[in-house]
């Protein structure tokens, strides 16, 4: 890790009350992604809202993943001109509020969703996930504040370990109160979006009230659209200064493109191909969570050491191996099976390989999001995360487009390789990055830039 310049002084370690603030905006939304998109309601959307129309789930498939891709779409469409009026105007705080509203309500009328109504489903999977999904580009942003290089995968992967958490209380509940995704139980389990939503409203409030709105906000003197557009404009040219961000988000549009299709057919492909019972399904909530919280932990203290960029290349091989694990279940079973004289289920074999998976999960994100954190100037966060988000969310149109398509053809375990695919392309992308450049750059661009509005008498140009 390279030393930081004279010029430019070391962010200060933002208070224990604040980054917890922080982080509990994660163990909030882990609400929505693990009960909405990755277990409780894909499931009910596929299997029984949608329901297995002679062709083996295959539209119901096709159709979530045509929700999820709209829904990521528009956050690429919207996020970094979003981000940068963030910046401009130091309003990090109403954006995220905005969304964080946006993702409370659209969520609650979930409950509406009955079988047979897919329009009102899609509608409102694409507006809910939109509004989450803009939130996680929101809440970043604050990341580069809150402490100097050094400590930053720490607190990133404190973030992330404590969603898991988030995401263990949320799945106790549904599992305790709520119960199965199935026809039979739909009365109770419609709850899902209610609860996910009120857990949302609730447990953000920390967030608003902790962390901290940094800035200066300057005055408008044209509209906010054209500013917008100028600054989306400026940072695309000067992305060359920034070769090194600009390479690595080539490499997480390819790895999130794997992550995004686990997130989103991991218990799909758990209730159609491992044919899983509900007790196995309840274990696997909780594996996944924990697994995946210690990841983030673990690996935000090994990154901090080793560096950010090994560790994240250490996480996509985690998962190179996991995709494998995850297709050849049944085969692997049944020829364990044979060979040792066992009398083993494909499904608890499935348990383990949630193991791997869940460390993959939390470990690669959290490193992603650490690494552009240190990419980026600090009057530019809020622009430079909006370009993580969208490479982010452009991921997920293109996995989840490409797995939905696929396994129309080919059927879910086949076309799960893909998976495997992308973050190999997503390892050799980043073997091109250099961490210590790129946090030069980043430095360097800041000393230059604070020099200009010291001069200019000016909180800072953006």
């Amino acid at each position: 890790m390279s030393p930081i310049p004279a010029a430019v002084p070391t962010t200060p370690r933002a208070s224990r009350r604040e980054i917890l603030g922080w982080a509990m905006f994660d163990f909030a939304n882990q609400a929505y992604t693990l009960l909405i998109i990755t277990v409780v309601f894909g499931e009910l959307f596929t299997t029984v809202i949608v329901g297995d129309r002679g062709d083996g789930y295959r539209l119901a498939n096709f159709l979530w993943s045509l929700a999820l891709a709209i829904s990521y779409l528009l956050v690429v469409v919207t996020g970094p001109l979003c981000g940068a009026v963030m910046d401009y105007q130091a309003a990090k705080k109403r954006f995220l509020f905005a969304s964080y509203l946006a993702t409370v309500a659209t969520t609650a009328m979930l409950f509406f969703v009955e079988p047979g109504y897919v329009v009102l489903g899609l509608v409102l999977i694409v507006l809910s996930n939109y509004a989450y999904s803009m939130g996680e580009s929101f809440i970043a942003a604050f990341l580069p504040d809150l402490g100097p290089p050094e400590d930053l995968g720490k607190i990133s992967g404190f973030g992330w370990a404590l969603g898991y958490v988030g995401g263990l209380f949320a799945a106790g509940f549904t599992l305790i109160v709520l119960g199965e995704a199935t026809a039979e139980n739909f009365e109770r389990i419609r709850w899902v979006g209610p609860f996910a939503a009120g857990f949302f409203l609730v447990t953000a409030i920390p967030t608003f009230l902790w962390v901290k709105e940094r800035g200066t906000p300057q005055p408008p003197g044209k509209p906010y659209r054209e500013i917008a557009l100028e600054r989306v404009s400026t940072t695309l040219h000067e992305l060359r200064r920034f070769r090194d961000l600009g390479t690595f988000l080539v490499s997480l549009l390819f790895s999130m493109a794997g992550v995004y299709i686990i997130i989103a057919f991991a218990f799909i492909y758990g209730a159609q191909v491992i044919g899983w019972d509900e007790s196995v399904r309840n274990i696997m909530f909780i594996i996944v969570q924990i697994t995946a919280a210690a990841g983030a932990l673990g690996f935000g203290f090994i990154q901090d050491r080793i560096g950010t960029k090994l560790t994240y290349l250490i996480t996509l091989s985690l998962w190179v191996a996991a995709i494998l694990a995850i297709w050849a279940t049944p085969e692997l079973t049944a020829w364990l099976n044979a060979r040792l004289g066992l009398d083993w289920q494909a499904q608890h074999l499935f348990l383990v390989v949630g193991c791997l998976a869940g460390l993959s999960l939390g470990s690669s994100q959290s490193a992603s999001r650490a690494l552009v954190g240190l990419f980026s100037p600090s009057r530019k966060a809020a622009e430079f995360f909006g370009f993580w988000g969208l490479a982010n969310k452009l991921a997920g149109v293109i996995g989840i487009i490409g797995l939905g398509l696929l396994q129309s053809l080919v059927g879910l375990q086949a076309s799960i390789l893909l998976c495997a695919g992308l973050f190999v392309v997503a390892i050799l992308v980043c073997l091109f990055v250099n961490q210590a450049r790129g946090q030069r750059a980043a430095h360097d661009w800041e000393a230059r830039n604070g020099d200009r509005a010291a001069q200019a008498g000016q909180p800072g140009p953006y």
